[in-house]
């Protein structure tokens, strides 16, 4: 199917493909910009973002606000979305078959954007995204991967940052490697030379 984004967005509110559809107060669908190149990717929305309907616009959202501006960012340049789009019971990992059943829509706005660089934000994310079950957000964070012609950095979630501030750095260092990889890539403009 040639999905548009109000075609997909339809299709996602009338969802019933798993049982997070009963609970959940709002599809969170994903929100920014409809042409940016980077798509950040996290797990699924917490209980703010099923209030809202918008993702990573709890605690979470706000330190992921913070971390954008810090490499000139903001979330009119970048695109977000999650792998599943309710809300699991008490923020819980989403299990196999949420994904499976949530899938076709990232995809699909992985078609729709096409973007050059996606983020995955926390270990499921990458987990998903990179078909690895095994893998160990504290080792593979930082490390660029090519998924099928799109470059992937998986870096830590907002919310484990919260949890553990003292992994901020480590962050921060993946921050700084997005904002050069998007500008050897030509999506951003270095910054101007200061005193010239």
């Amino acid at each position: 199917m040639e999905w548009t984004w109000e075609s997909l967005r339809a299709q996602m509110e009338g969802c019933t493909r798993c049982p997070l559809c009963e609970r959940r107060q709002h599809i969170v669908f994903g929100e920014g910009n409809p042409q940016a190149k980077v798509l950040l990717v996290g797990e699924g929305p917490g209980e703010v973002e099923d209030k809202e309907g918008r993702p990573f616009v709890g605690p979470a959202g706000q330190l992921l606000d913070r971390m954008l501006a810090s490499i000139g960012l903001d979330r009119n340049g970048v695109y977000i979305a999650n792998i599943v789009k309710c809300r699991p019971p008490q923020n819980r990992v989403p299990l196999p078959q949420e994904v499976e059943a949530c899938l076709p829509f990232l995809r699909a706005q992985v078609r729709l954007l096409r973007p050059a660089i996606i983020v995955a934000l926390g270990g499921t994310a990458a987990k998903v995204i990179l078909h690895d079950e095994d893998l160990r957000i504290t080792r593979e964070r930082g490390r660029w991967h090519s998924v099928k012609g799109v470059e992937l950095l998986a870096t830590y979630h907002p919310s484990f940052l919260l949890r553990s501030p003292e992994r901020k750095r480590e962050a921060w260092e993946d921050l700084k490697a997005l904002r050069a990889r998007m500008e050897l890539m030509g999506l951003l403009e270095p910054p101007e030379a200061e005193g010239v």
